[in-house]
C-alpha cells in the first residue's frame, strides 16, 4: 500500500491512501531523486511530533511502524508499504516502531 501524509491548511498532517502509479506495463514512471538511505530502528524507538525534512518516499522493508497524526489517526506499515512524506509544515507526525522485530526502512528523496 502507498500512503501519503501532508501538511494541511488546518495546520494538521493528514493521510491519503494512494494507488501505486502504474501505466499499462505494470511500471510508475521514472521520478527524479536525490539518492536512496538505509535505516535499522529497534522495537520501541519513537520520534515525537515532527515534519518530514523534505519530500520522500519512506519503504518499509522489514518490521513495522506506526505514524500518528494529530487527530489521533494511526495507520501501521510492514514489509512493502511505502509512505510518500510531504508534511513539510505545521504540526507533522509521530513514529513509533511497533512489534518484536527490527524495523529495516529505504528512503529515497525527491528532486
Amino acid at each position: 500500500m502507498l500512503y501519503r501524509i501532508y501538511s494541511g491548511q488546518d495546520g494538521q498532517s493528514h493521510f491519503e491512501e494512494m494507488e501505486v502509479p502504474t501505466g499499462p506495463e505494470g511500471r510508475s514512471p521514472t521520478q527524479a531523486a536525490q539518492g536512496i538511505r538505509f535505516t535499522r530502528m529497534e522495537p520501541g524507538t519513537f520520534s515525537d511530533w515532527h515534519n518530514a525534512p523534505r519530500r520522500q518516499y519512506v519503504i518499509t522493508l522489514a518490521g513495522a511502524v506506526e505514524f500518528g497524526i494529530g487527530d489521533g489517526t494511526v495507520r501501521r506499515l510492514g514489509p512493502g508499504d511505502m509512505l510518500l512524506a510531504e508534511d513539510l509544515t505545521g504540526r507533522g507526525h509521530t513514529m513509533r516502531v511497533v512489534g518484536a522485530e527490527t524495523r529495516v526502512s529505504a528512503t529515497v528523496p525527491l528532486a
